[in-house]
């Protein structure tokens, strides 16, 4: 213990010959961060340590390690250690993009109990793809993960053919269903129910009313509730000139003093 604590990254490279360093010990080691790239290049040349799954994971977890065989390392991870270097701080942008095209790559073939398990901690992108999917009890676990973003849930709302499930249940899940631009994007699905739509009007400004109106946009019947929303609003906004025309002095209270 004291020999991988203790001992300086320039003195360690010996360490790597001698016959009583285990893998065990050679995992500990590869947890300090200040070891250099030439101590790690040396440790992928020992192909006998590479044989031992906690060696591959340190590497694969060391800042210092090649992008090249980062990449490589990382496809020989268990899951929820991919998952856990997903969500790793100072992990490179590059090799965070390829670990999670593995996780979202995986994800037919998982059952759902680990699907479940996923959709509460993965981080944003793996917990849209699993969201999308529209396995009732993964749903609800993707949308209370916490990594999940706005970003994310757009992109699975603009999907075609999305399941109606996916749809009610963001259009009424406490924290999503109030997010402005996933209202406009939730309105846009073939799926969304009236009431839910009539529910969010109040809150949408007249250009987004007029931009949802649009020709081929939302079905005839659902346009026309949105049209009278605008005329509505319109009709609502002329009656203060209406009443006090322009010249005419309108009452103020009084002030004191």
């Amino acid at each position: 213990m004291r020999l991988i604590h203790d001992t300086t990254s320039a003195e360690l490279l010996p360490v790597l010959d001698n016959p009583a360093l285990d893998e065990g010990s050679l995992s500990m080691l590869l947890g300090r961060k200040d070891l250099p790239g030439e101590f790690i290049q040396q440790v992928l040349l020992r192909r006998r340590f590479l044989k031992s799954y906690g060696v591959r994971k340190a590497l694969a977890f060391h800042p210092h390690t090649p992008l090249n065989e980062g990449i490589r390392l990382l496809r020989e991870l268990y899951l929820m250690d991919l998952v856990r270097f997903t969500l790793s701080p100072g992990v490179p942008p590059d090799l965070k993009i390829k670990a999670e095209e593995q996780l979202v790559a995986k994800l037919p073939q998982l059952p759902v109990g680990q699907k479940i398990a996923l959709a509460r901690r993965s981080p944003a992108r793996v917990a849209g793809a699993l969201l999308a999917e529209g396995h009732p009890p993964v749903v609800k676990a993707a949308l209370a993960n916490r990594n999940l973003t706005e970003a994310q849930v757009l992109r699975v709302l603009a999907r075609d053919k999305l399941s109606p499930l996916v749809v009610q249940s963001i259009a009424h899940d406490p924290k999503w269903s109030r997010v402005y631009n996933v209202r406009i994007a939730l309105i846009r699905q073939p799926s969304i129910t009236l009431s839910t739509v009539l529910s969010f009007l109040p809150e949408l400004t007249v250009s987004d009313l007029r931009e949802l109106v649009a020709p081929g946009i939302l079905p005839e019947n659902l346009r026309h509730y949105l049209q009278a929303e605008i005329q509505r609003r319109m009709r609502r906004a002329r009656t203060p000139t209406e009443a006090h025309p322009r010249g005419t002095p309108t009452p103020t209270g009084s002030t004191g003093s």
